[in-house]
């Protein structure tokens, strides 16, 4: 099993806190295929704008690509190869027409590193490099971006996580030094999937503390509820549920306790995979 990659890191706390929270009314159809060809289709609606797109991936051996078209014309670009060489793989990805868009990552992975590095195809490319090192139980890393336009960091940060299986906790140092963020999940009880999630941020410049708190819990086999309280006083509740296997429908509202005249945020999605 490889170490997970930096971006990883603490992200059970993250997932349990925003993952699936959906405020706008968003649909999608996934066809896939046996022949490894697989299309997709999503449709967004955020107050009076429409935003669509449609999805293609290609699987052929360790090589996949996927093309996107969305509703302004632009099309996405990416090819990855899996295992180019041992435990590597690499991605090509761009966008027409934006010429600047092209990019290449590698990604490394190892039972005991994870090395992820992205470079733009440009004459001035934006270079970012992230790495982890440890094991399954602590992970140590940082990350690193670099404008070579400027000859500027556009960020750096470092953390430490502690993983078992049933909690996960995470120190990390982000906004180029400027904020400590700490993070914890626990799984309350795995035979009901209870689990709870909690988030601080601290900002050194001006002292400014800000949180957030969440729960997750499966009702049945098929539906589960997560909340969430932020110190800005908003609550969120979230419930999903599963049908036709792979389908799912999930409804997500959220509450501003310091705004009692403004009406709720209430978001709907459904994701159909037949």
């Amino acid at each position: 099993m490889s170490l997970s990659p930096f971006p990883d890191i603490g992200k059970r706390a993250k997932d349990l806190l925003t993952k699936d929270y959906n405020f706008d009314h968003k649909f999608s159809l996934s066809l896939p295929s046996s022949n490894g060809v697989g299309i997709t289709a999503t449709g967004l609606k955020r107050d009076q704008i429409f935003i669509g797109d449609l999805s293609t991936q290609f699987v052929k051996g360790n090589t996949t690509v996927n093309v996107k078209v969305d509703t302004y014309s632009n099309i996405a670009t990416k090819v990855t190869v899996n295992e180019a060489l041992s435990g590597i793989k690499t991605a090509v990805s761009f966008s027409i027409p934006d010429h600047k868009s092209g990019k290449l990552d590698l990604q490394y992975l190892h039972p005991h590193a994870a090395v992820n590095s992205c470079i733009g195809l440009t004459p001035s490319p934006l270079l970012e490099l992230n790495a982890s090192v440890g094991t399954k139980d602590v992970v140590l890393g940082g990350e690193v971006g670099f404008d070579t336009a400027s000859a500027s960091f556009t960020k750096y940060s470092a953390g430490i996580s502690f993983n078992k299986p049933d909690f996960s906790a995470t120190l990390i140092l982000v906004d180029k030094g400027q904020a400590l963020k700490a993070s914890y999940f626990h799984t309350v009880n795995p035979s009901t999937g209870s689990a709870v999630a909690a988030e601080i941020i601290h900002r050194f410049s001006n002292y400014e503390n800000s949180f957030a708190i969440g729960s997750s819990h499966v009702l049945d086999p098929i539906t589960s509820v997560k909340t969430r309280f932020s110190n800005n006083g908003k609550v969120a509740m979230l419930c999903q549920r599963t049908w036709m296997l792979k389908s799912l429908a999930t409804l997500s509202v959220e509450f501003d306790t310091k705004a009692t005249k403004s009406a709720a945020k209430l978001g709907l999605a459904l994701a159909l995979r037949p």
